[in-house]
């Protein structure tokens, strides 16, 4: 009985880093569908009420913010877990605490911003609005 649980225990030590990182993998690629379906989110509200919305990206406050000018709507998509928001693109050079906001026209061309999350074990997941179609891409190091 006891070797049984000795190997039990070897089997459970072997197997927990693996099973850690797939956890971390898990809420990364969560993240990334969530920053995916916060854009197009945003973009939709545009067009269906013909109304301007400021996306604002804040990286100090690891938040995502959307706003109209009518007083129905905002959005908010804060991150947890050990999944943060890296400085948006394409102001990478800017100040890291200052917020950046991208304001997406009704009609208008669809903006060019990327988001990038990272995860306390350092993968990096790329959430980007494709400037010709305006949909939201994932790119990852990992296959989907």
């Amino acid at each position: 009985m006891l070797i049984v649980l000795a190997l039990i225990g070897l089997m459970t030590a072997i197997t927990y880093p693996a099973v850690a990182s797939g956890v971390e993998r898990l809420r990364l690629r969560s993240a990334g569908d969530a920053v995916a379906g916060f854009f197009t989110g945003a973009m939709n509200w545009a067009e269906r009420r013909q109304q301007a919305v400021v996306i604002v990206i804040d990286s100090a406050q690891n938040r995502l913010t959307a706003r109209s000018e009518s007083p129905g709507f905002e959005q908010r998509l804060d991150f947890s877990g050990g999944v943060r928001l890296a400085p948006a693109e394409p102001d990478r050079w800017a100040e890291e605490e200052a917020p950046r906001q991208i304001l997406v026209y009704p009609g208008g061309p669809p903006p060019a911003v990327a988001v990038t999350l990272v995860n306390s074990r350092g993968a990096s997941e790329t959430v980007r609005i494709d400037p010709v179609t305006g949909v939201p891409e994932i790119l990852s190091g990992q296959p989907r």
